[in-house]
């Protein structure tokens, strides 16, 4: 098969270093894909966001399947379409992808169809949403509505923190207009954060193995919200049973029937972020695609062929799918640029990555690109730094080893990777 990964980050470059193992691949294309992907095939510079070249170019080059990775283009529409033209193409549809290209479409779903969440109100005028936050006069939590990276939800501590972020999202519009157009404000859920992630074919869904993100920017979970500073799987002992059949009873299986009744079937990885309560797991939010760096680790873990599941997806059989993980733990741990996340400054040199793999490390590129033939950084976040070995700490040695050998100016990542609850009593 000719295979097409459409993305440039870590979770593409994890994607497509899956898809290379499999016998079904015989070509692979990234587009626009990064110097990491440029050793596993063939970058071709097309964004992610231009759709009608990205459909030229599977036409042309008579691509058999495309797997997209980051959200944008899922919510644009690229599925639609490039089934339109008869391409086979992993990922849901425009309207299905509301779950995440608009969080006020998220929590109406959820309130409709009765899957648990977190109490909260919707807000079009900032007015309003100050007037709310002086109501609450203690910590909420403030989303806006449209895409923002990650990046676009304040868990503040107290109404100083909410009517900032209100400020920044409705007001300055640092997320942009359409994202900060409608504001979600919500009540703080306690309990431990959780992945989930499920393969969907329309009708059926099958879980994936669990797997924790750690989001803020500094150990124990402090600082500002980032797209994400590592995961480990699995995550042993966190998800009850009880849990686990309230979230497939409850939240699952409503969500995959809701689309269906919708008029929308979800094919393609479903993201559910979930807060594990005291009274049982509850939605924190939809993302229509892998995570990342939540696919970086789930890959290196996924034993079975991933091009044969995803046809199971397509061709409505996951049914008849079962899906099979190494026992061993993954880590993985990003290392980002100095200043991030806010703004960062690019081209700085990257050295050690070759001491890195000799030390049993698997590094994925996030934020790279070559300059006069070095390889520079380019983003806020750089690389992924992963490693897979028989229990959790043998995993973080091997990573952590890793990142002590990569050089470049003004490094940060976290050190608490798979042990922040141990990090948060420090």
């Amino acid at each position: 098969m000719r295979i097409l990964v459409i993305g440039g980050g870590g979770r593409e470059h994890a994607l497509a270093w899956k898809i290379k193992q499999s016998p079904k691949c015989t070509e692979l294309f990234l587009a626009p894909g990064n110097p990491g992907t440029a050793t596993l095939g063939r970058n071709v510079p097309i964004k992610a966001t231009d759709i009608e070249g990205l459909l030229a170019f599977a036409l042309a080059e008579k691509i058999d399947l495309t797997v997209v990775g980051p959200e944008l283009p899922l919510v644009a529409g690229i599925v639609d379409a490039f089934q339109a033209k008869g391409l086979r193409c992993f990922g849901p549809s425009k309207n299905a992808s509301k779950l995440e290209g608009s969080k006020v479409e998220m929590k109406e779903f959820l309130r409709r169809h009765n899957i648990p969440t977190a109490q909260f109100k919707l807000f079009n005028k900032a007015e309003e949403a100050h007037a709310h936050i002086d109501e609450i006069d203690g910590p909420c939590v403030v989303k806006c509505d449209g895409l923002a990276a990650g990046k676009g939800v304040t868990v503040a501590k107290n109404a100083a923190e909410a009517h900032d972020a209100v400020v920044r999202m409705m007001e300055k519009f640092e997320f942009g207009r359409e994202a900060g157009s409608h504001v979600v404000i919500e009540e703080v859920l306690k309990g431990e954060e959780i992945s989930v992630f499920a393969l969907c074919d329309g009708r059926n869904a099958v879980l994936l193995d669990y797997v924790q993100d750690h989001k803020q920017i500094r150990d124990g979970d402090e600082g500002p919200m980032t797209g994400g500073m590592g995961t480990f799987s699995p995550v042993p002992g966190l998800m009850k049973l009880r849990d686990e059949d309230e979230l497939v009873r409850r939240i699952v299986y409503p969500t995959i029937a809701g689309l269906m009744k919708e008029r929308r079937p979800y094919v393609g990885i479903l993201f559910i972020g979930l807060m594990l309560t005291d009274t049982g797991p509850k939605v924190l939010e939809y993302n229509v695609r892998f995570g990342d760096p939540e696919c970086q680790s789930l890959m290196l873990r996924l034993k079975t062929d991933l091009v044969t599941v995803i046809e199971a997806c397509l061709n409505g059989t996951l049914d008849k799918t079962e899906l099979e993980w190494l026992p061993d733990t993954a880590v993985c741990v990003t290392m980002a640029s100095g200043g991030y996340p806010g703004e960062v400054v690019n081209g700085l040199p990257i050295a050690g990555l070759d001491r890195a793999t000799h030390l049993g490390a698997v590094v994925f590129h996030a934020g790279t690109a070559e300059k006069d033939g070095k390889l520079v950084t380019a983003g806020g976040r750089v690389l992924s730094v992963c490693a897979r070995a028989g229990n959790l700490d043998a995993a973080r040695t091997v990573a952590y080893a890793a990142c002590d050998a990569i050089h470049f100016d003004g490094k940060q990542y976290r050190s608490d990777i798979g042990k922040r609850r141990e990090a948060r009593k420090a």
